[in-house]
Order: C-alpha cells, then structure tokens, then sequence
C-alpha cells in the first residue's frame, strides 16, 4: 500500500501545484482557492464545480478533494501534466471572448456540461498526450503542439472513405 510518507510528498505535490497562479481560481467558474480536483481532466475546481463534475459520472470526471482524499502517484501525475492553463487551451479554445463564468449553480451546471461532456469548445485538434508532456514554465518558449500529423490525418481520410 501507500506509505505514510508518499502520502506526505502526494500532498506536497499538490500544494504546490495549488500555488500556481494559473491553478489559483476554479477551471470553470474561477471562483478563488478551489480544494477539489478531477484529477483524469487535470484541473482544480471549486467544491460547487466539483459537484457538478460528480454528477456528470466518472467516465468523464472523476472527483477528489485535494485534502480530504487519498491519491495515487498517477493521480498526481495527471494534475501535474495538464493543470487549469492547459486544461482551458484544449477546453475552451472556442469559449466566446465575451463568454460570461457562470454563477448560479444552474449556469454553472449548463457550462460544465457544455465544456466536458458535449466538448462544445474544444480544440479537438490538439494531441492531448503532447499538451501534457508540453512544459508549462513560462520562460520557456512554447513549442507549437503539433498539428503536422493531425492535419495529415485530416487530408487522408477523405480519400480512404471514398475507397
């Protein structure tokens, strides 16, 4: 099982990644200081967020809080790959500029499902698996993810269906 001590460095980890200014207000209402995660969407969520995550069932969203529950290193690994920055890159590429954060919790509910269930404003073009190996540091020039074979995919397949 999970030593004393990985459950230690586990919540470390977690403090740290909470201490991210990106990682400071809820990935979907931005609400301050969010102590929830769903750890398989690599976010930080608010505790009425993380309600509304619970509800949309766990082969979308699974839910912990980041003090009162266990994790498992690859838990933690998935929150430290992906975080709120990334996370809105690939899930609200599309979101109008304009776009309110909901504030009633039926708002929020709407958007939420929105956001993660119906995919509404993802960039669906993005390789996830590269947007999480993609360092986050600032100071580092972000490398374009990278739409090369995606975009190859895209030209191929037409022609295979008309086969």
């Amino acid at each position: 099982g999970k030593s004393v001590k990985d459950v230690d460095r586990f919540q470390t980890v977690l403090n740290s990644l909470l201490a991210l200014e990106e990682n400071k207000y809820c990935a979907d209402c931005e609400s301050k200081g969010p102590r929830w995660a769903s750890w398989n969407l690599g976010i930080f969520v608010c505790i009425r967020c993380a309600g509304i995550h619970r509800n949309l069932g766990v082969h979308i969203s699974k839910v912990k809080s980041v003090n009162l529950d266990q994790w498992t290193q690859e838990q933690v690994q998935c929150v430290q790959e992906m975080g709120n920055a990334k996370a809105k890159r690939l899930y609200e590429a599309f979101l109008p500029e304009c776009f309110q954060r909901p504030e009633t919790d039926q708002a929020a509910e709407i958007f939420i499902r929105d956001k993660y269930e119906k995919k509404k404003y993802m960039d669906k073009v993005i390789d996830i698996q590269m947007l999480r190996k993609e360092k986050s540091c600032d100071n580092i020039p972000k490398e374009p993810v990278v739409f090369e074979k995606m975009k190859l995919k895209k030209d191929v397949s037409p022609k295979m269906d008309s086969q």
